[in-house]
């Protein structure tokens, strides 16, 4: 069983409502638009870590992490990309590749909207988990945690940190 934080777009924030429940995670990942290395060293100091970099990353966070991750955790196949759309409208970038090779979870960023959507389609599940940082025009931040036991995503809650 492994207990996942999903966040994206923090856009150089970190606080404490953050990383109080990055500590009570098994793994963090992270959506990209980290904005600041110091985000990503802060959640790597408490847990692991899996990250994309995002469309405001400069060269140092870009150094640090992919623009897409393709990784197992347990028994599921996950994909991380920033810009990724959702379905029926995935971006074109990556469009043919999901097509042709769907993850089970499908993981992006950037709209500052929290999204969870069953792909009938490809059988995927896709999540976005909205923006944990306080830079953008989402009302609230917000992040995800599940758990990966095997095969299994079970136990999704959403996050809400506060207005803004």
């Amino acid at each position: 069983m492994t207990r996942i934080l999903l966040l994206s777009d923090t856009h150089s924030h970190m606080d404490e409502q953050i990383l109080k429940y990055v500590r009570q995670a098994d793994e963090v990942w992270h959506a990209g638009d980290i904005g600041d290395i110091q985000v990503t060293d802060t959640l790597k100091s408490l847990k692991p870590l899996q990250g994309v970099w995002g469309n405001i990353d400069d060269h140092v966070v870009r150094a640090d992490f992919p623009e897409n991750n393709r990784f197992m955790c347990e028994g599921v196949d996950v994909w991380i990309t920033h810009i990724g759309g959702y379905p029926g409208r995935y971006d074109k970038r990556i469009r043919e590749e999901i097509r042709n090779n769907p993850p089970k979870l499908f993981i992006c960023g950037h709209s500052h909207i929290l999204k969870v959507i069953w792909d009938k389609k490809l059988g995927l599940l896709h999540m976005n988990p909205g923006a944990a940082g306080k830079h953008g025009f989402h009302k609230v931040r917000t992040m995800l945690r599940f758990v990966i036991e095997g095969e299994q995503i079970r136990d999704l809650e959403i996050i809400e940190l506060e207005k803004r």
